[in-house]
């Protein structure tokens, strides 16, 4: 069906306002933004590290962001081609939050993911599950005094906000 209103069309006049309302709601953070996240983690915990992204593709959660950590290792002993593949995911994230658990510290490439993250500019947060962070974590979590989040959606995504406002 063509031409008439059919009282369904907008004015452009009612557009142009929509259009500023949506910018200026965009402008003051009425509209959350999705933030592209690099996952420093132990191998060991690509379980937890799972779920956590399945909770940010769960539409019925507050927690969202587009992952840019590796879905799963490099096939290579090279460590310099690992780091390059590394750095690259790193570059195209604003924000690394680092999964805290009792094998993080003995992890090879966690400390280094942490401190490439500070180098490149990015935001750096910490998160534990439970009541507690464990009790070894990465000495670059310690000497840049990044913040340690508990597992907890609302106080994740307010970390995540900071984190994005400080980074470089």
């Amino acid at each position: 069906m063509g031409g008439g209103r059919g009282g369904s069309s907008l004015t452009p006049d009612e557009l142009k306002k929509l259009e500023e309302i949506a910018k200026k709601a965009i402008r003051e953070g009425a509209v959350p933004k999705k933030r592209s996240i690099f996952i420093s983690f132990s191998g060991e915990d690509l379980n937890e590290v799972n779920l956590l992204r399945g909770q940010a593709k769960n539409e019925n959660s507050d927690l969202e962001f587009i992952d840019r950590s590796l879905q799963k290792p490099f096939d290579s002993r090279d460590a310099e081609y690992i780091k390059r593949g590394v750095r690259e995911r790193i570059r195209q994230s604003s924000i690394t939050v680092c999964y805290l658990s009792e094998n993080t510290a003995q992890s090879k490439w966690v400390d280094w993911e942490i401190r490439e993250s500070i180098t490149l500019g990015k935001g750096v947060i910490a998160m534990y599950k439970g009541d507690s962070p464990p009790t070894k974590i990465p000495s670059a979590i310690k000497g840049f005094k990044i913040k340690l989040v508990p597992w907890d959606h609302k106080k994740l995504l307010q970390a995540i906000d900071a984190a994005a406002k400080t980074k470089k």
